[in-house]
């Protein structure tokens, strides 16, 4: 156990070297950092507990989502009949909660029942499906057919708009540049959103709020914007720049934002104004060059959050799955729009209902406290060692040092955020590792009462150390790992701080602190264990 050959011994060193090398960029100011290579730029981020912030709590609007599954389930009744050649009465109809459809013979209500009862869907879950149905299909009599959406497949609908509105509001936060948000569920229809060092949320909040439903209709031609009466097929929308000018547009989409795949901010280069040029995917390029192919010289609408952005002619078909939109856009306004544009529409609309701004003071006061603690804690750590190990206690505490070097240096590798439990559970991995050398040290003490010479003590207090220390460690790293996958926010990073210092723990207390040990060994051929 005691024996290294050169290469392992210098593979060793190699990775305690590089690994601690990583924790360098922590120690330069930032904007000197960034002139460095990319590669070199990797550091640790402070949390929104150290380094100040703001906290935002959005709540979806549930009666939104409920109302977009009865317009769903309103627009398939439809369909299914119309497919079926059933005729019904008066509309189909929207109330209390369900949608009703009355159908025009009675003769063709159990028909109409049969199809209907196929838009049913069965509700999916994280284990599959359910086995129970979306919508529920019943004869109320006298040729009235109700369709309710079940309670469950509305839990489901909102759980599924939660994880959406999730990842576009993560890729919002996160084209603003900044540094590791925290974005995460709350309750059933919330979302908390965390962002370190952002001091002024307003921007950010504005971004957040707009729904960005983005969609490319045609300017209904036959009907005037004054006249009191709107076409069934079209409604009457506003100009989203002021003075509001009317539009009548029609319903029918074209082409919807989810089909844009990249939208970035420019100006014009013969008016010199600010655009958004956007490009489509394959199927939305397709839809766009036939929509334009169809309506040469006809105006067709640019919408966003149901507001007219713009409104120009078409000229000619447009086939290369690209343009522009110009709107008396200011450079932040086309970027802000470029921003939603590239992130998505969110599927329902969020409200700030809390708001809270970290001041750095705070978090500084944290961080020296925080400091204070892991100073005072690894120095009474390292007296306890020399006082009780001597020449031993010193090769544990260079174990130690390099410990908490590398776990700075995987941290900063990773771009982890470090908060307060971060610094927690650094403090923790301390005295584990510390623990590690404890039970190595005390193996060897009880080999040299039981009569063996130094060396062969030493070497067998490491061997029959080994399966204890992977025991308690693993066990340990088990616990870390539960409460990365179950915990959130602060508890994650508490758990990501403890199971890589376990890692680094069994590197150094039994790999790093073995070579030390080794190296003495070989120099000095002890007949005595200092110990």
């Amino acid at each position: 156990m005691l024996y290294f050959t050169r290469w392992r011994a210098l593979g060793i060193i190699l990775t305690a070297l590089v690994v601690c090398l990583c924790a360098v960029p922590n120690f330069f100011p930032e904007a000197q950092v960034k002139t460095w290579p990319a590669w070199a730029q990797r550091r640790l981020v402070l949390g929104l507990d150290l380094q100040g912030g703001s906290y935002l709590l959005l709540e979806v609007d549930a009666n939104y989502v409920k109302k977009e599954k009865l317009e769903q389930v309103r627009d398939d009744t439809r369909k299914a009949l119309r497919d079926a050649r059933i005729g019904f009465t008066g509309g189909i109809t929207i109330r209390n909660d369900a949608v009703e459809a009355r159908i025009a013979k009675e003769a063709d209500v159990p028909a109409a029942l049969t199809k209907l009862r196929e838009i049913a869907q069965p509700i999916g879950g994280l284990l599959g499906s359910s086995g129970q149905r979306d919508v529920d299909v019943t004869d109320a009599g006298g040729g009235l057919i109700r369709l309710t959406v079940s309670q469950p497949a509305m839990i489901e609908r909102m759980r599924k708009t939660i994880e959406q509105s999730i990842q576009i509001v993560e890729r919002r936060v996160n084209e603003l540049g900044t540094v590791e948000p925290l974005i995460q569920r709350q309750g059933t229809d919330r979302i908390l959103v965390q962002v370190p060092g952002l001091q002024d949320p307003t921007h950010l909040k504005e971004l957040l709020g707009k729904t960005a439903k983005m969609e490319f209709r045609m300017v209904d031609t036959t009907a005037s914007p004054d006249q009191a009466t709107v076409p069934a097929d079209s409604e009457r929308l506003v100009s989203a720049s002021p003075p509001p000018v009317p539009y009548i547009v029609k319903k029918q989409v074209l082409v919807s934002g989810a089909e844009l795949s990249d939208a970035q901010p420019g100006f014009d280069q013969r008016t010199g104004e600010a655009i958004v040029s956007f490009k489509f995917n394959t199927s939305g390029a397709r839809k766009f060059a036939q929509a334009t192919a169809d309506n040469v010289g006809q105006p067709f609408a640019i919408v966003l959050d149901n507001k007219v952005i713009s409104a120009p002619v078409i000229r000619e078909p447009i086939t290369g799955g690209q343009g522009q939109i110009s709107g008396s856009f200011t450079v932040q306004s086309a970027n802000d729009l470029a921003i939603l544009m590239r992130a998505g529409a969110l599927p329902a609309p969020l409200t700030v209902v809390e708001e809270r701004t970290v001041g750095p003071g705070l978090g500084q006061d944290s961080i020296e406290k925080g400091e204070l603690a892991a100073y005072v804690g690894s120095i009474l750590v390292i007296v306890f060692m020399l006082i009780t190990y001597r020449l031993f206690g010193v090769f544990a505490n260079i174990a130690v040092a390099i410990n908490v070097a590398m776990i700075f240096g995987l941290l900063s590798l990773l771009n982890a955020t470090l908060t307060l439990p971060g610094i927690a559970g650094i403090v923790l991995t301390v005295g584990i590792a510390v623990d590690s050398n404890v039970l190595i040290y005390e193996r060897i003490r009880e080999e040299l009462r039981g009569g063996r010479n130094a060396i062969s003590a030493i070497d067998a207090g490491f061997k029959r150390a080994l399966a204890t220390i992977l025991d308690s460690n693993i066990t340990t790293f088990i616990a870390a790992a539960v409460l990365f996958y179950i915990g959130t926010g602060p508890v994650r990073g508490f758990a990501v701080t403890l199971g890589i210092g376990i890692i680094t723990t069994v590197f150094t207390a039994f790999t790093l602190t073995r070579l030390i040990v080794a190296a003495w060994v070989r120099w000095k051929r002890p007949q005595t264990v200092p110990i």
